[in-house]
């Protein structure tokens, strides 16, 4: 099951973020995984990205999860550094393994 939140500056609509359970056999537990964070580029700054995250981070401690984590685009400086400000760790050693289109498509037809 997916779920989303909106943040909102009072009636307006300014972001949202999509996420889901997943689960760590390393744990042995539920993590929770962002998917997707966006705040209009004009609301930026003003604390709506921190406060999605942390009413994520609030919902993984309330829901008893080993991990919350997302994805960032290496070339993504400005993400970076608002995730690490926040405390997050960013994992050298892991890579984002993807099989798309034609590709999906022949592996998927072998036997």
């Amino acid at each position: 099951m997916i779920e989303a939140v909106i943040g909102w500056d009072e009636d307006r609509a300014v972001g949202f973020a999509l996420f889901f359970h997943n689960f760590s056999t390393f744990l042995a537990r539920r993590g929770l995984y962002l998917e997707d964070l966006f705040v209009l580029p004009e609301a930026r700054g003003r604390g709506h990205g921190k406060a999605l995250i942390r009413h994520l981070a609030q919902l993984a401690v309330a829901r008893r999860c080993g991990r919350f984590e997302w994805a960032v685009l290496d070339w993504n400086q400005p993400a970076i550094d608002f995730y690490r400000a926040l405390g997050a760790d960013l994992l050298p050693d892991w890579r984002i393994c993807r099989l798309t289109g034609d590709a999906l498509k022949r592996f998927a037809a072998q036997g």
